[in-house]
């Protein structure tokens, strides 16, 4: 019976998500080191609607008000239930999935030990990510029209104040690619984002983080402690204690340290609406983010909205080949003339490749864009 009910919870959480994982024991033996039977009951209230207000949980978890506080405090601190008011200020509860961004997040994003405890979670994680890869690629013609149709992941926020020469870069306008006025102008640039909240949270970053728990450190040692939370998001994290709250100067320090390194900035919206204000920034690096980890592995695609497309001016580019080691999506090679190349359907607009070129040779072409680009098929 018991495990039925965990069977249960998990197809409840994994349709939170928009990620089809299936029910193996990987899943099940994660949840049942998170949830306890008890608070089985109250994941299973969540199974026709994902947030609800506390009268909404009332009936359809047939709890009092007291043992719903009590499991949702539970939970929430595991990751696992997103409470905080809505802009009515009426207090919602919403179940959160096991990845984008709910419990592989969260767990890995406060500063944890190295118990064996901790060190199983993250074997198991990396076990469920196996198990998926071999999911989407033994189904592949399936899934990946399916994968077509998700919401962008994330947007990404370009570097452009300097490279690392200490010289300008360049924002060129294209317009053939100018942003229709009906669309929702976005801010360009962390500084503006910071600017946006008072509210702001920092905690690890929970793939480096992973990685540190699997043995499989950083290559470029970038720092750990960059993972930004905004506003509502900030105040569930600080509460949960995923994160602690910093002064937008103190924000602002981390994130330049975080160019310095040339991790790549990805903001997050609310329900991956860009027309929503940010929730989060992540700072990635390409050894250790699992969104390109999971892309290179075949189980993501890379669905990304981007203002920005890097265009390269074949005169100044000398193919030093340093932007074709620092782009995070090999989305730049050099051609047969030992001149850098853009595959622009690739190109992601984080700015890293300009932000290194020693030359200035790269320029950053402004105008949205949705990239997709679908997981490498691995399997004949």
């Amino acid at each position: 019976m018991s495990e039925e009910k965990y069977k249960k919870a998990a197809r409840i959480i994994v349709k939170a998500g928009f990620l089809p994982f299936p029910i193996s024991d990987t899943l099940l033996e994660i949840l049942k080191m998170l949830i306890n039977e008890n608070e089985l009951d109250l994941i299973f209230a969540f199974k026709r609607q994902v947030s609800q207000t506390m009268e909404q949980l009332k009936k359809s978890s047939k709890m009092d008000e007291n043992e719903i506080i009590k499991n949702v405090e539970s939970l929430a601190k595991k990751g696992l239930i997103f409470d905080q008011p809505s802009s009515k200020g009426i207090m919602v509860y919403r179940l959160l999935p096991l990845l984008n961004v709910g419990v592989f997040e969260y767990t890995f994003m406060k500063k944890l030990g190295y118990s064996e405890k901790e060190k199983k979670f993250a074997i198991l994680f990396e076990k469920l990510f196996d198990e998926y890869k071999e999911f989407v690629q033994d189904n592949y013609d399936t899934i990946e029209p399916f994968l077509q149709t998700m919401p962008p992941i994330d947007r990404t926020i370009p570097i452009v104040e300097k490279n690392i020469e200490g010289k300008d870069i360049q924002i060129s306008i294209n317009k053939e690619l100018e942003v229709p006025k009906e669309e929702v102008l976005l801010a360009q640039n962390v500084e503006e984002i910071i600017n946006k909240f008072d509210d702001i949270a920092v905690g690890y970053c929970y793939c480096r983080h992973h990685k540190d728990l699997l043995g499989d450190s950083c290559k470029i040692n970038a720092p750990r402690e960059n993972c930004f939370t905004f506003g509502k998001s900030a105040r569930f994290t600080t509460k949960q204690g995923f994160a602690r709250m910093v002064t937008k100067d103190e924000a602002l320090k981390i994130l330049r340290d975080a160019e310095e390194n040339g991790l790549v900035h990805k903001a997050f919206h609310a329900h991956s609406d860009i027309s929503k204000a940010e929730t989060s920034i992540c700072n990635c690096c390409t050894c250790c983010c699992e969104t390109f980890d999971q892309f290179r592995k075949g189980s993501l695609p890379i669905i990304n909205v981007t203002n920005y497309l890097a265009c390269v001016n074949p005169d100044l580019c000398i193919g030093c080949g340093t932007c074709t080691e620092k782009c995070p999506i090999d989305a730049i090679s050099l051609n047969d003339d030992n001149i850098a190349e853009v595959n622009e359907s690739n190109c992601i607009g984080c700015g890293v490749c300009a932000h290194f070129c020693p030359e200035t040779a790269i320029s950053l072409i402004e105008g949205r864009r949705t990239v997709y680009i679908p997981p490498p098929r691995l399997k004949s």
